[in-house]
């Protein structure tokens, strides 16, 4: 199965010998140097308000336990589900795919910060106006501090001006390289958490259409949780769902494959965005004894192709968007800046299967087989 996704040959090179190792080595540091200094529980201190800067509202569901004293999240795990709404400002001078992160006391006027948090019973979806309420739930991924997921998901709804009420489902991820088979355990761990969220959202009223995007690890529990409500006759969730993303999805390739061959086609279709150079997921393969991720995959492989079109699903190779860091494992903050302009040409084209190559000057995919 390696072999035919086109990925076999390549995991190979970079997973044996010393040529190999040397690479492994050369992106881990890449990746450690990318991750500090990290943010921490006080980046989320409430300060006041500022009239420069532009405020949105997050919803939290949470499998992270909390701190007693302080209430940071902490990679402790919940017995169940925190929730919680912030209110986050983004700083007049923000630059689109980046965080500003503060230098000491956060600043409205210079950094994201947090201006409000008010602590939720539920997940308390209020409609707009009349209208029903469109969600986009964001389910983060491995390496995650909780400050970096909050963030993250805020300057993707700020970037892209998102009419979604932006949810963000945060596990507790132990926020370091080292702590990829707790990262595992802790996704498995919440994956029941995520199905009944799913579920809430899809029965209440005042929730319209449902966005669900996972990122990386965060793209494996989607996948995980997509397929144990089709195993346990949710159907009718999952038929509420209006978009379904995979961003980076660190999948073991063969794995992917029987999740997919469980939850079958969806309307529209399961949207894979891939790139060949992603350098943690290099790394994530190779901890996984070379088992190759499907957030790898090399689109232009006939046999991908093919079997993108097989199993229903729009796999979208987005090398061209510029890497936003050296990982080049987060290029989904970026894509969203297409959203005002080309969301509409994207949009049209959601009802396809098969491999494409996303064109970011004209915000179109061209297609890579006929």
């Amino acid at each position: 199965m390696r072999e035919r996704w086109g990925l076999g040959r390549d995991m190979q090179r970079h997973s044996i010998g010393g040529r190999g190792v040397q690479s492994l080595c050369a992106v881990l540091v890449v990746l450690l140097s990318a991750c500090a200094p990290r943010p921490g529980g006080e980046t989320l201190t409430v300060v006041p308000a500022d009239g420069s800067a532009r405020s949105l509202a997050i919803t939290v569901a949470s499998t992270r336990g909390r701190d007693a004293q302080s209430g940071h999240y902490t990679d402790d795990r919940a017995r169940g589900l925190n929730y919680e709404r912030f209110t986050i400002a983004i700083p007049p001078n923000h630059e689109a795919s980046k965080i500003e992160w503060p230098d000491e006391d956060p600043d409205p006027s210079r950094s994201f910060a947090v201006t409000a948090r008010d602590p939720l019973r539920g997940l308390d979806i209020r409609r707009s106006g009349r209208a029903r309420q469109d969600v986009m739930v964001f389910v983060h991924g491995y390496n995650q501090t909780f400050p970096e997921s909050l963030f993250r998901l805020a300057q993707v709804a700020a970037d892209g001006h998102l009419p979604e009420q932006p949810i963000l489902f945060a596990w507790p991820s132990a926020g370091t390289v080292v702590g990829y088979v707790a990262d595992k355990d802790a996704a498995a761990y919440s994956r029941d958490e995520l199905v009944a969220m799913l579920g809430t959202l899809a029965a209440d009223p005042d929730v319209g259409e449902i966005t669900l995007f996972g990122h990386s690890m965060g793209g494996w529990l989607v996948a995980e949780a997509l397929r144990q409500l089709r195993l346990s006759g949710q159907d009718e969730v999952i038929a509420r769902l209006s978009d379904v993303v995979l961003a980076a999805p660190d999948i073991d390739v063969d794995v992917f494959r029987k999740q997919i061959e469980v939850i079958g086609p969806l309307d529209p279709p399961m949207a894979i965005l891939v790139a060949p150079d992603d350098r943690a997921l290099r790394i994530s393969a190779g901890l996984a004894g070379a088992r190759p991720r499907i957030g790898r995959t090399n689109a232009s492989t006939p046999a991908v192709q093919a079997l993108a079109k097989r199993y229903g699903v729009l796999l979208v190779d987005i090398s061209a968007i510029g890497a936003v860091d050296g990982t080049h494992h987060n290029r989904f903050a970026s894509l969203v800046q297409l959203m005002p302009e080309g969301g509409d040409r994207l949009a049209e084209a959601r009802a396809q299967v098969g491999a494409f190559i996303l064109d970011p000057v004209s915000a179109t995919l061209v297609a890579l087989s006929r």
